[in-house]
Parts: C-alpha cells; structure tokens; sequence
C-alpha cells in the first residue's frame, strides 16, 4: 500500500501568480524546507528531467550519490505539475494542483511515496515535504507577491507555535491577514512575525494588542497557551497545567485592558474535558460542569475559562476543543503506531465516547469564531469544537484498522494500558475516560461540517479509500444505543 499525504491551502492570489512559483522548479528550495536545491535540464516539458538535492543530514548526502534524475511526469500548464524521483525499487511523486477559488487560489500538494524502499523514502524525504504544507505554502505565497491586508482583521496567535498555532496562523496569513504569534521562543523557521513573551507578565508584546492606523478592521486574539496535556497527574503537574494556561491568559487579560481601542474579538482555547468522564451523558453547550471533576480536566479548564473574565474584547468565544484529528498530531499518532503494529483494539471496555473533530473543520470554526465567515455568526460564550457524530473507543479503533487496512487486534487491558501510563509518562485517563459532545451553537449558526463521520475524517487524513474505492462517508453507529 503506497504512502501518501495530500494537504491543500487557500492563498489570497490569482492562479497564475501562483504557478509562476510552482512551475519554476529551481525555487522549490525558497519555499520548501526540506529541498536545498532544485534544477531541470531544459525548459519545462513532459518528459524533461531533473535533480534536487535535500537538506536532511544523513539522507541529503546518501540522495546526492544515489538519486537518479527525477522527471516531469504529468503537465497541465497553469494548473497541474508532477515529478517523479524513481529509486531502485520504487518511486516518490509529488504533484502540485492550482486551481482558482473564491479567495483567489487552492493550491493542493500530494506527495506520494511506494515500492521497497518506501519506508526509508519517508523517512528521508516524503514525510518532511507534507509537513507543515500551511507554512510552505505561506513561503511561497510571499514569493507570488502575497502582501498582508490591512481591510482584513489583524490576529494575534498566543501559543503559536504549536501545532494548532501554525496550522491556524498559516491559513490566516496565506487568506491575507497579518498574524503575530506570541511565543516563548522565537524559531527562525517560521515565516510569519513571532513576538517573545513570558506568558505571565505584560511586556512589550501587549503592543501586539494595541490597534494601529492601517488596522481597518481591528485586532482578534486566539488564545492557545498552555502545557501540553499528556502528563502524569500529578499534583504537581496538575498544577502546572493549570498554570500555564491562567497565567498567560491572566496576562492577556490585563494587556487587553491597557489599550486604547477594545479586541475585537477573542477567541479563548479550552477543551471538552471540561466534563470530565461524562459516561452516557449526552453534552453541548448548555450542559452543567460537574463539581468538582477530574483535577486534571475539570480542575485545569475550568480555571482556564474563568481566567477570561475582565478581558475587553468586544466579543468573547470560548472554544472547547475535542480531539483534533491531524496524522501528525500526537493524539492521532500515538494510535495508529500501535495499529500498523496489529495492536489497534479497543482499549480498556471500549465503550467510552471519543469526540474529535478533523483539523480542516477545526480551522473553519476557529474562522467562523473570529467573524471571519460571513455564513456563521456565532455567539458569546462556549462552542463545542467537535464533528456531530462522536463515536465509542471501540468504534474507532475498529474505523481506524479499516483505513489502514489492518485485521482485528486484540484489546488493551485498562489494567495493563495503567501499568504502560507509569513508563511513558502518561495519563491513562486520556484514553480510558470519555465524553460524547456535539454542538448545538454551530448547528444553529449554520455551520457545515466537512468531515462529519470518522470513517471519512481518517480517510481523507491517510489518503484511505473504502472498499468500493471511494472515499467512506458512512456514519458509524453505536450498536448499543
């Protein structure tokens, strides 16, 4: 079964702006991290030949003795561009599409990699090609002659640059927004403005805040910050994750107050854990926190959105978040490693909820949050990030061996995935508590989801295709409700 990875954006330009930069192969390595250098034996042609060099350590110099020439393999000029780089026993592709869009372009990126060798093309190359295609994309917009637009709302992204940060900051800034990500540290990799806070006291970066001349439609925040949740739960930790996130958003908080002109929105991160183990309990937005809860999920969110109160911000939405379903995302990885292994079955009863919610559809409602979709106006207060049809562990471990094609497996133990928690550092709670939410708020709004069933979220996410060869789009039922 072939690798493959394909990852679309939306830029703020016209088509042909856009292949311009596609189609000059010798500026891959301007827009694309992982290519060092890029050239063509003639002018471009189906059939012309090639070769680029990678930037990976250990694999870079291994292609540039080894790499026979790539070649053109497929040409429509102005919208369609594929190259294939053969090896011994198999292949990489990677095809670009161009086609126009209401903002002004979608660019889509397929890398495809198969035969022997395929994992170690991966490894070397395949893989860092797909990833981040939002911030590559972005590059490449900046050399097309992207420009930031200052009729469109300015965003500040606190907690950027984590996963999320970028895949939201780069969907913002190749649509034409100018967008600051506050961080605790700065990485040059990163094409877009990264302001340094310390994430508890006001500083020089609350200027981020401040509305400037060119700002016609004001400045929104995103609010992301926190530790990273996968921990032992511990009091310490516990009260570490807690930390992290009211602190920083005290500090947003106060920064807020200090200008002259009001937010025009914020867009304040929390999470459907907030519930806690919700069991059989049917939740939106409308639902009653329980008291206390989990220390570790009631205990560290509720605090969290507390935190908000003060914040002058002309509109506040607070954003629980399920899990977000990205390939590269921890989450997901750590449950499809063990499944390729043949160890995907459920875990513990498999009969806890699992709400998600895919990457693509979490960007769209962040947008909509930020009042940037003119067919969803959301109110104040909770939205509940999750696709409308939550599943049980057990149904989506079994949607995920179907997309990876993989036989049934056996089940994890709940006493053995605790004992395995210890070692890795983990809490078992993450896998064996869950919640089944939905979002009465987006429904309401009109907001549509694009991938509202797992089986099609997972497909689209591994390029997977059902048995009838198209991709599954089916609902999958509980078969004990």
């Amino acid at each position: 079964m072939p690798w493959t990875r394909t990852t679309s954006t939306v830029i703020a330009l016209p088509p042909k702006d856009i292949w311009a930069v596609v189609a000059d192969i010798t500026r891959w390595s301007q827009w694309q991290p992982a290519v060092a250098h890029a050239r063509l034996d003639g002018p471009l042609r189906l059939g012309v030949t090639g070769a680029y060099g990678l930037t990976h350590r250990a694999f870079g110099p291994l292609h540039a003795r080894t790499a026979p020439p790539l070649e053109v393999t497929a040409l429509e000029t102005g919208r369609m561009l594929e190259i294939t780089q053969p090896n011994p026993a198999g292949a990489m592709t990677v095809r670009w599409v161009v086609e126009a869009d209401v903002v002004g372009t979608r660019l889509t990126q397929t890398v495809t990699a198969k035969g022997a060798t395929m994992p170690a093309v991966v490894a070397g190359v395949a893989a860092a090609l797909a990833r981040d295609f939002g911030l590559s994309a972005l590059r490449l917009a900046r050399l097309a002659g992207l420009t930031d637009d200052p009729a469109l709302l300015r965003v500040v992204v606190a907690g950027g640059s984590g996963a999320l940060g970028r895949l939201l900051a780069s969907d913002l800034a190749c649509r034409g927004h100018r967008v600051s990500l506050l961080t605790r540290r700065r990485d040059d990799r990163l094409p877009l403005e990264q302001i340094v806070w310390d994430g508890r006291t006001v500083g020089s970066w609350a200027d981020a805040l401040e509305r400037g001349d060119d700002d016609r439609a004001g400045v929104g925040l995103v609010n992301l910050a926190g530790r990273l949740v996968d921990v032992r739960p511990t009091s310490a930790n516990i009260a570490s994750l807690r930390t992290s996130r009211v602190d920083s958003t005290h500090a947003l908080v106060e920064a807020s107050q200090r200008t002259d002109h009001p937010l025009e929105v914020w867009v304040q991160a929390s999470t459907t854990a907030i519930w806690s183990d919700a069991g059989e309990a049917r939740l939106d937005e409308t639902s009653p926190l329980p008291d206390p809860g989990l220390p570790q999920m009631t205990g560290v969110a509720r605090p969290w959105e507390k935190a908000t109160d003060g914040a002058r911000a002309d509109r506040l939405t607070l954003l629980r978040t399920s899990i977000v379903l990205d390939r590269d995302a921890p989450a997901l990885t750590m449950l499809a490693r063990p499944t390729t292994a043949g160890l995907g079955g459920r875990v513990g009863s498999g009969r806890q909820w699992f709400s998600w919610i895919h990457r693509d559809d979490w960007v769209r409602v962040c947008r909509a949050a930020l009042g940037l979709d003119p067919a969803v106006a959301l109110p104040d207060g909770p939205v509940v990030a999750a696709a409308p049809h939550p599943v049980r562990n057990a149904e989506l471990m079994a949607a995920l061996r179907r997309t990876l094609r993989r036989p049934a497996a056996p089940p994890t133990p709940g006493a053995l995935l605790r004992i395995g928690a210890v070692a890795l550092r983990s809490d078992p709670a993450l896998a064996l508590t869950g919640r089944h939410c939905t979002s009465t708020v987006l429904a309401e709004a009109g907001f549509t989801f694009e991938h509202p069933t797992i089986d099609e979220a997972l497909a689209d996410l591994y390029d997977a295709t059902s048995a009838s060869g198209a991709p599954s789009t089916r609902a999958t039922p509980d078969p004990q409700d």
